[in-house]
């Protein structure tokens, strides 16, 4: 018996070491990750009425905004892999962090837009919403749009 207390101890005790670890992990990733509010298509269509201080940024995919020839009028259009590379370049760098943002993409349930908003809440952006539908939605309430600069 007093041969097989020492085995078992260090298999409780590992055990115990392992389910601690993931536990931490768990709560640091749930802790560490923003959740994102979203902004309706009406609300986003005022402030742009109002000429309200919003910076508005097109995470659509490459095939999606190669598909259009339009973006919500005053957006800047970066893919949400490069963002995080992009955050210290013009036109972003110069964007104040408690600046409204709000992203927007043409996923079916706003997944890079989604992605983009929590990107810039952990690089210290204060207000970031994702567009609530998406381009799809924007287009269907006739929100202002702007041809996309040529070569884009």
């Amino acid at each position: 018996m007093k041969r097989y207390l020492f085995p078992i101890s260090i298999a409780l005790f590992l055990l115990n070491a392992t389910i601690t670890q993931q536990s931490s992990a768990q709560e640091i990733t749930a802790t560490s990750t923003p959740s994102v509010e979203f902004i309706s298509v009406d609300e986003l269509k005022s402030k742009l009425s109002a000429n309200a201080p919003v910076t508005i940024i097109d995470v659509r995919a490459s095939d999606g905004y190669a598909d259009s020839s339009e973006k919500i009028k005053g957006a800047i259009h970066i893919k949400v892999r490069r963002l995080r590379s992009r955050l210290a370049l013009p036109p972003l760098k110069d964007v104040p962090r408690d600046r409204e943002v709000v992203t927007y993409c043409a996923c079916p349930s706003e997944e890079s837009s989604i992605e983009a908003a929590k990107i810039l809440l952990m690089s210290g952006f204060k207000n970031v919403r994702a567009l609530k539908g998406g381009w799809q939605s924007w287009l269907r309430a006739n929100g202002p749009v702007e041809s996309k600069p040529r070569g884009m």
